[in-house]
């Protein structure tokens, strides 16, 4: 059995190395990978951004999807055969979030899936939704569900409502699509015009390049008549919160899902008190959660984007890729 190990922070120390296959124990399922995406948590963690007191060596990569090779004892949830895909936080089931939830992830500190072969607990895996092949569903359960979490946990995004998301990246992209199943007016940034024009075959309905606006909150104001949107997906972290906090409407959301600029900064909450803001921290979501997510998906037909597809050897260059910013939507491994 071959898996990704690194033994020190760096994409230059992630390599390919053979291991005896795992059994799985009571309550354990064996996953015989067939497809993995990237997150760009993922990237975090081999570069040690994510957390820098990780132990190691570690395997990466929290989202995938396969077929049951075995159950251990007591496994009532699958059986052999079954094609599932994983979910994020094992540990959470239903519903609030709990702190104890945090050690349950996958990819660190939990089992990693950049393997040909993985033991989780049989808690953390969900049907695959019919119609999709591995690597479609290997992109679901971190992003869509994250995106999922803002439109419907966080709020309850409907007809009418206006929701501005931030770059073409997987989170992004889905919540475009999500968005647009749910009756929703979707506005989407990008600094490259060509990024935008596939957002807008994909439905969304006012486009901003904030290389060419960088005052894109002021542009948003301009095409919502000068009230904002009723939700912001803020993904880009410290160096654009207080832009989405103008963007938004009063009595608005800004769901914070990402820190691709940094966790640290300088802030003007003003905005945030006086339009009495509410700002909600996104984690990805409760397994319930993605079950109906897998529903809605199913009812509407929505097939994901993936932009680059490589083979399980090329994960460095998957790496490399997610890095350079250079797709839209998610980047997929196969087995």
């Amino acid at each position: 059995m071959r898996a990704f190990r690194f033994e020190a922070f760096g994409l230059e120390n992630l390599g390919l190395e053979t291991f005896p296959t795992p059994q799985p124990g009571p309550g354990q399922v064996l996953l015989e990978v067939k497809a993995l995406s990237l997150n760009y948590r993922d990237l975090m963690v081999v570069k040690g951004w994510y957390n820098p007191r990780l132990r190691l060596p570690a395997t990466p990569i929290s989202d995938g999807a396969g077929v049951i090779a075995a159950v251990g004892e007591g496994v009532t949830r699958v059986k052999v055969g079954d094609r599932v895909m994983s979910h994020f936080i094992a540990g959470w089931i239903d519903g609030p979030m709990r702190a104890e939830y945090v050690s349950t992830t996958l990819g660190t500190p939990g089992p990693g899936l950049a393997a040909e072969q993985v033991v989780l607990p049989q808690e953390a895996v969900v049907p695959i939704p019919g119609g999709y092949d591995f690597a479609e569903a290997a992109t679901l359960p971190i992003a869509a569900l994250t995106a999922w979490s803002a439109l419907r946990t966080v709020t309850r995004t409907g007809p009418g409502d206006v929701v501005v998301t931030l770059g073409t990246g997987g989170v992004s992209i889905f919540a475009l699509q999500l968005a647009k199943k749910l009756g929703a007016t979707v506005i989407i940034t990008s600094s490259s015009d060509e990024k935008l024009a596939r957002a807008r075959a994909l439905g969304a309905d006012h486009l901003i390049n904030y290389r060419t606006r960088p005052d894109w909150d002021q542009a948003v104001l301009e095409v919502t008549g000068g009230v904002g949107a009723n939700l912001v997906i803020e993904n880009g972290g410290a160096k654009t919160l207080e832009q989405s906090l103008r963007a938004a409407r009063p009595e608005g959301t800004i769901a914070f899902l990402g820190a691709l600029t940094g966790l640290q900064g300088e802030i003007n909450f003003a905005p945030l008190l006086r339009k009495r803001l509410h700002i909600a921290g996104v984690f990805v979501d409760s397994r319930a959660n993605f079950e109906a997510l897998v529903r809605f998906i199913e009812e509407h037909q929505i097939r994901p984007v993936i932009d680059r597809t490589y083979r399980f050897e090329e994960l460095p260059e998957a790496f490399a890729c997610m890095e350079a910013g250079a797709h839209f939507g998610k980047i997929v491994v196969t087995l």
